[in-house]
């Protein structure tokens, strides 16, 4: 028998009797919620009428429950402020009533609104008050839940190292609650967000193991959404037809559910998979619905991805009209959710350090009434044994003075390092906006304004494609910018960690000429790798290659048309001495002084006026150091300049280690 099933029998026991007792409506509560994924007005339905006998009987924690089921009702109709609204008015009961279970759930809901109107902040906000009253409460599942809606709220972003590390945790919580259903739910969001990383056979070996549990158990809603999810990861391997087949699993029982928003993406994965195999009209009919799901529900996601693909579809057939509508929604979309997106990285952070400076003073303040009590217990037994024992309470007060005041020294230098990494922080952010504004805005700026004048007829069609090749090159050296500002910006955050390991130099060498051919040929520059293939080093291999792609990308700036840029590396004795020569403009030795600071920002303009941040050089200098190497350069005015770096050559110790 069912859950549904026996909160129906319970209710009928009080057909002939009177209904207006605490029993009954949490039996209607219980049972609206039960219904929320099959038939949603059900929901609103039981939520209003066991409001309204709870109101008539003064049963508080009813009316909480009943807020509780119309802010899920209306969340679940997209209408995100009223179900704030009802979240709010059942928050407060649950304060008055001191129900701290029902207060964690209701917290968590709130959370899951500020989630689905993408504010991320304050969705995070919530779900770290929810973790720290769930601990306190010993509440097991409530941990896991509000631990794996902050994994979900990160993979959102593609943070998927913080997501990832936060699905760990859930993994642990489930394993001390040993619910297989549990375990199966987190394993169908790990197995979508696997399949978002790319990491397809550790998806579909999650999404297998969680169909297994919900068939097992008869879970409708959770198995419609993990067939989803294997649908998603065939289409990913471009197994269009076997992606069909598992979305259509999926259709069948969505069929009998009631939930828009999980029904956004596997209507799009279908649009997605019929389009791949051609069969344009029928991924229009999905990609249409999924749009429309999108719009009533208020999902930018949705919205975007929907547009995007309606676009494609329309372009297929030729009806370029509906393509540009489309075209348009999505350009329009996609900028809101840029410029969300822009924020949300370091809102969360400033929300996060927040919460964590929060939490210290708590425990300073807690450790302070500790200390105070801890004088009284002494006061009242230096009253009680002062003539006895006077010689050896003076003693324990100079030793605890001398604790207390080696520990108000650890405090002032804690706050001092605090306070130098608040400074630094800051100057992040200042050089971080000062690069934005003066070498992004700009270019960017220059390229609306072009759009612009052909979009209002100021320009005509050729002189628009004759300014092309000049769009191109803007776009890379921005590009390339970006690429330089967030590496440095996440060095300059403690977020990137070196990960050493064998690495071939001459193969990273190579993929950047071939990235930076196109530069090289416009110049008519030649790009020499005399690196041979046995040249392994011991280090981090992205760090290592943003220092190459810098140094040749700098060479080819400043070298003249016919030019040449040459990498070479020497075998010392204990690391490799890799070489980057031009024959370019050089520098003067004011320049050498300057080009490897981080605090002065050095920039020049190349030989073709190719505009840079001055960032790449320090960055270099701060990826070579982080791999224990060292970098310099030899440069004399129009003889070119010659950049040398250091690595750890390739031990055997290593190659155990690896």
């Amino acid at each position: 028998m069912s859950y549904k099933d026996s909160l129906l029998i319970g209710i009928s026991k009080f057909q002939n009797s009177s209904k207006e007792n605490t029993e009954y409506v949490e039996l209607l509560l219980e049972l609206g919620l039960e219904q929320r994924y099959f038939n949603l007005d059900s929901l609103k339905l039981l939520s209003e009428e066991g409001l309204r006998i709870s109101e008539k009987i003064g049963y508080e924690i009813g009316k909480a429950n009943a807020y509780l089921g119309l802010g899920t009702f209306y969340s679940d109709k997209g209408k995100y402020d009223e179900s704030l609204g009802n979240l709010q008015k059942a928050l407060d009961i649950s304060f008055v009533e001191k129900d701290d279970t029902l207060r964690l759930t209701i917290l968590n809901t709130i959370g899951e609104q500020f989630d689905y109107k993408g504010d991320y902040d304050l969705a995070l906000s919530k779900y770290l008050e929810c973790i720290e009253l769930a601990e306190y409460l010993e509440n097991q599942k409530m941990l896991s839940i509000i631990n794996e809606n902050i994994a979900n709220l990160y993979i959102s972003q593609k943070d998927f190292e913080e997501g990832m590390f936060y699905y760990e945790k859930v993994k642990k919580i489930n394993e001390k609650i040993g619910d297989a259903i549990i375990m199966a739910e987190t394993m169908s969001n790990m197995a979508s967000a696997y399949a978002d990383m790319g990491k397809l056979e550790l998806a579909m070996f999650n999404i297998n193991s969680a169909i297994k549990t919900f068939e097992d158990n008869r879970i409708r809603d959770w198995l419609a959404y993990a067939y989803q999810v294997k649908g998603k990861v065939y289409l990913k391997q471009q197994k269009n037809k076997w992606a069909l087949y598992w979305y259509a699993q999926s259709e069948i029982l969505h069929d009998r559910l009631d939930d828009l928003r999980e029904e956004i993406q596997l209507l799009t994965g279908m649009a997605k998979a019929h389009l791949k195999l051609g069969n344009d009209s029928i991924s229009t009919i999905y990609a249409q619905q999924a749009y429309d799901h999108s719009l009533n529900l208020d999902v930018l996601s949705g919205i975007e991805e929907g547009a995007e693909l309606l676009y494609e579809i329309y372009k297929n057939k030729g009806d370029y009209k509906m393509a540009l509508e489309y075209h348009e929604i999505f350009n329009e979309i996609s900028g809101k959710i840029s410029r969300k997106e822009s924020k949300k990285g370091l809102t969360m952070l400033k929300t996060k350090i927040a919460y964590e400076r929060q939490k210290e003073q708590l425990i300073l303040e807690n450790k302070e009434a500790l200390a105070k009590q801890k004088n009284y217990v002494y006061a009242t037994l230096i009253v009680l044994i002062i003539f006895l024992f006077i010689t050896a309470l003076i003693k324990r007060n100079a030793k605890i003075q001398k604790e207390l005041n080696k520990e108000l020294i650890l405090k002032q230098e804690d706050l001092e390092r605090k306070e130098k990494y608040l400074y630094e922080v800051d100057q992040t952010k200042n050089k971080l906006f000062s690069i934005i504004g003066h070498d992004l805005r700009g270019p960017i700026g220059a390229f609306q304004e072009l759009i612009k004048l052909f979009k209002e007829g100021d320009m005509s069609k050729e002189e628009f494609l004759g300014f092309v090749p000049k769009l191109k090159s803007d776009i890379d050296n921005i590009a390339f910018t970006l690429n330089n500002l967030l590496s440095w910006g996440q060095t300059q955050m403690n977020g990137a960690h070196t990960k050493p390991g064998i690495t071939a130099i001459e193969s990273i060498v190579n993929e950047n000429i071939a990235l930076l051919s196109e530069v090289a040929n416009n110049k008519s520059i030649r790009l020499i790798n005399r690196i041979e293939s046995n040249t392994l080093t011991w280090c981090d291999s992205d760090q290592i290659d943003i220092v190459i792609r810098n140094l040749i990308s700098n060479a080819l700036k400043f070298t003249p048309k016919d030019g040449m840029v040459t990498i070479s590396a020497a075998e010392k004795a204990r690391h490799w001495e890799i070489l980057v020569r031009d024959n370019g403009v050089g520098m003067s030795k004011e320049t050498i002084g300057k080009i490897f600071d981080q605090a002065n920002s050095h920039t020049t303009y190349g030989t073709n006026d190719e505009k840079g941040t001055g960032l790449g050089l320090s960055l270099c200098k701060e990826m070579v150091e982080k791999n224990h190497g060292n970098i310099w350069v030899d440069s004399s005015i129009h003889k070119g300049s010659s950049f040398y770096f250091t690595i750890p050559k390739a031990k055997k110790q290593y190659k155990k280690t690896a």
